[in-house]
This record gives structure tokens, sequence and C-alpha cells, in this order.
């Protein structure tokens, strides 16, 4: 996640350690993205499948602090019947040396042309590398036969709750999570309210905006729900109570708020998926 906020970038995870036994279930799987080599991993329910699917895009965390996130998320998945699939795009956690990290990038930006340039940047990069990371996974997520490829949904998390957004406008998902996309930008970045309200206007899945009361924006879940309701779209909206004490905490919500959210995610994923 990222906060634009003068010329400073906030890049805070506290996420729960796993015990070993969650950590055993994880495979490491390497696929193309535009003549890059990217990896991820892969967590699978028992049996052989096929299995419906979820392609998790992670936030914007430097270096593995996505392994956490992924390490909590992905057994509970695999618990409920799918596929868990956490991709790494380019710059961040296991395809680090795939490119340069979107959080320099942006800072970068920052540094040469204010805020207006590192929010250009942003939009810039999510729409376009960082998307095409997210196809490119996809496309490797629907080759796989223990999947049921008209059954992956998307899903993520700050900028990957972006990341899932755009990726429902441009790929047949059965459905898409949206947990606190754009919670931290928002205000700041027009262009990204532009992006992501045309995307969720043209959305090919039903969508499902979920935060608690204490992120740092709301407006994101309520504006793009507001946006699909007015084209005729299906989606859902859920402003969960507070959860801990800080802004930063009920951003961790997507992560920490595990057992407060899974009903109701997987109550929307098997209603538009399972059919």
């Amino acid at each position: 996640m990222i906060r634009i906020n003068g010329a400073l970038l906030s890049f805070l995870f506290f996420l729960p350690t796993p015990s070993p036994s969650l950590l055993s279930r994880v495979e490491v799987v390497s696929f193309p993205s535009r003549g890059l080599t990217l990896h991820g991993v892969l967590y699978k329910p028992e049996g052989m499948g096929p299995f419906p699917a979820v392609l998790y895009n992670h936030g914007s965390a430097a270096g593995m602090l996505s392994k956490e996130a992924f390490e909590t998320l992905g057994p509970l998945f695999a618990r409920h019947g799918w596929v868990f699939f956490g991709p790494y795009r380019r710059g961040q956690g296991l395809s680090a040396s795939a490119g340069p990290y979107i959080g320099d990038e942006i800072a970068a930006a920052i540094k040469t042309g204010g805020i207006p340039a590192g929010a250009a940047t942003m939009v810039r990069l999510l729409e376009t590398d960082h998307l095409n990371d997210q196809l490119a996974a996809l496309a490797w997520l629907r080759t796989q036969s223990f999947v049921k490829p008209d059954q992956i949904a998307v899903a993520g998390n700050s900028f990957g709750g972006i990341e899932a957004v755009l990726g429902a406008e441009r790929a047949p998902y059965c459905a898409a999570i949206d947990a606190s996309g754009a919670a931290e930008s928002w205000a700041q970045t027009p262009g990204v309210q532009a992006l992501m309200t045309r995307a969720v206007r043209n959305s090919q899945a039903p969508i499902f905006f979920f935060q608690a009361e204490n992120d740092y924006d709301l407006s994101p879940s309520r504006s793009l729900s507001a946006a699909m309701k007015d084209a005729g779209k299906e989606f859902e909206i859920k402003i969960y109570p507070p959860f801990g004490k800080s802004g930063e905490d009920g951003h961790s919500f997507a992560y920490l708020g595990t057992s407060v959210w899974n009903g109701d995610v997987f109550r929307f994923l098997d209603q538009h998926c399972r059919k």
C-alpha cells in the first residue's frame, strides 16, 4: 500500500506470522509476462480438482512483506475449496529482480515533479506494467489442469484492490473483490478516481467492495459502488465496524480481519462463480 502525502511514502504492514504447518502448503511457480519471468505462490485445496481459483493482487509493500499476507490468505481460500494464486508483479517480492519497484518509481517522480508527477506515475504503472503482469498471471492460471478456467475470480487489497478493479474491466473473471483499493491515494490522485470509475462502469464481473470503517478513506468503495449502480452493474458494498485503533489498522483489515469478512466474501464468490 502507499500513501501520497507531501513527499512522504508509507509502506507499512503489520501482519501475523503463520504457523509452520501453513507454510508447508505453498508452491512457488513461475510465469511469463511480456519477456519477463515473474514468480508467484500457489495454495491448493485437498484433492485432485479442478477447483475454482482466485488471483490475488498484492499491494505496494516493498520487498517480501506481501509474503505474510499470502501466507494468511492462501490457506484460508484453500480451506474453502479455492485455489489461491498470489503472483508477484515486477519489482516486488519473488519478482523483485524483474523490474524497478513501483514505490521507487513514484518516489523518484515526486522528487523531480512533485505530487502531481508521482500521482501520474502511479496511474501509468498500475494501468500498464502492473496490469499486464496481472493479465499474464491470469493467462498462466487458466492453463492449469487443477483450475476451472471459467471459475476464476480476482481479488486484491490497496494497490491490489485497484488492480482487481482494472482486471475486472479487461478479463472475464467470474467475480472481483476490492478490499480498500485506493484508500490511501484516492483524494490525492484524481487520475486514479477516473481510471477506477471507468473500469467499474465497464466491469465484466460483479464486484464486492469492502473496508473497515476506520480505513484511511471510505470514498473509493462508496463512489465506485455508486458508479456501478448508475451503470446497471451488479455489486455489493460492506463497511465493517472499526478494526483496531488507527487508520493503519483499518487498512490492514483486508488481511487481519479474515474472521470478520470471510463469510461475506466466500458467499459472494460462491454465488457468482460456482454455478
